[in-house]
């Protein structure tokens, strides 16, 4: 599937979609605009060696969607977009070809802002800064926030406790038990709240670099050796904190969870998950909530970095989240379809406002 063979249907509801390559550096991206009712896109660039460029494509349409119904939750004056850069970073990233990105960023005249995802960093963000403007999550040296990863931590645990408020009556996760998947940026941080919440963890992850973090930072955390181990033991809360799609056909059905609510992206797989999770008893605290800490700490650069500032705002996702689940429960609907009204509506009804010329 190439660029021009997509079909009109693969880009709809977006706004506009960008090819970018540049040969010399070996670039090949794709940013991807979802909206900008409610300001500027913003959205991480995510660098990864995807399968085809119709896999590529597929997950830059998926998330920019999600950035703008994340944002818009979390009270953004921002729409949606992500972006991402096709290759194995360890093999490809250079400075010629993240500043050749920079450029194609900044061609979209502030459209766009981009900022760290998976395979990019704060050193990446500095880099791609040196071509554009519209760049956050950069050094606290070069005007930025630094580490996105710790208010993403932050607030999925806030999400974590008031889905532990809905299920247990209570907004603490002491004496439950936590399964963690993925050890990354965000998961180090979120075992790192969970202890001292109380919480007994159990965790796994691909990488033995990350597991050796685990054994020498929390020997106390049980280790696994895989996700399906993980999810098919005695544990209270799943927490996906890695690649998409965790919630699928073969996992929500042996699942034993009462809560899932963690930090990656896009962790249904599918339109209807939401409802097998539903059936099963099982409160599925929607990602792009909980997970919104991060956007919440880069996008609060615009206006100048400040840090408890942009902590309290984090620190809302706790409120939302209630509010979305007492609204599912309603409503009679999975709290994924009442986040996307919630989302919808903020869209709509102050999205028009731009109408107005003043």
């Amino acid at each position: 599937m190439g660029v021009f063979s997509t079909g009109p249907e693969s880009t709809a509801g977006h706004e506009q979609v960008v090819f970018c390559e540049d040969r010399k550096s070996g670039l090949k991206a794709i940013i991807g605009i979802y909206s900008t009712a409610l300001g500027p896109a913003l959205g991480g660039t995510r660098f990864y060696p995807y399968a085809s460029e119709a896999d590529a494509l597929h997950d830059v349409l998926d998330l920019s969607r999600g950035m703008a119904y994340k944002n818009a939750l979390a009270n953004l004056d921002l729409g949606g977009g992500k972006a991402i850069i096709w290759g194995d970073p360890d093999q490809i990233k250079s400075e010629a070809l993240l500043r050749a990105y920079g450029r194609f960023v900044e061609t979209l005249g502030g459209r766009y802002y981009t900022a760290c995802d998976v395979g990019t960093y704060v050193q990446d963000m500095d880099m791609i800064h040196r071509e554009t403007d519209y760049v956050v999550g950069r050094s606290e040296a070069h005007g930025g926030s630094g580490d996105s990863s710790v208010l993403t931590a932050w607030g999925t645990f806030q999400g974590m406790r008031a889905a532990a408020a809905h299920a247990w009556g209570t907004a603490t996760l002491r004496g439950r038990r936590v399964g963690v998947a993925g050890l990354g940026k965000v998961g180090r941080y979120l075992v790192g709240h969970l202890r001292e919440d109380g919480a007994e963890v159990v965790a796994t992850d691909v990488s033995e670099k990350a597991l050796a973090w685990a054994r020498q930072t929390h020997p106390e955390v049980d280790l696994v050796p895989d996700t399906e181990t993980l999810i098919t033991s005695d544990i209270d809360v799943y927490a996906p904190c890695a690649m998409g799609g965790a919630l699928n056909d073969d996992t929500v059905p042996v699942l034993r969870a009462r809560v899932v609510a963690g930090a990656a992206n896009n962790q249904l797989a599918h339109v209807g998950v939401e409802k097998l999770l539903d059936e099963r008893g099982v409160l599925y605290a929607p990602d792009y909530v909980v997970n919104s800490g991060g956007v919440i700490q880069v996008a609060d650069e615009i206006e100048g970095f400040n840090f408890a500032r942009a902590k309290a705002r984090a620190t809302g996702i706790f409120d939302t989240t209630k509010q979305i689940l007492e609204l599912a429960d309603a409503e009679g609907v999975p709290a994924a379809v009442a986040a996307d009204r919630l989302a919808e509506r903020r869209i709509t009804e102050v999205g028009r406002l731009s109408t107005i010329r003043v």
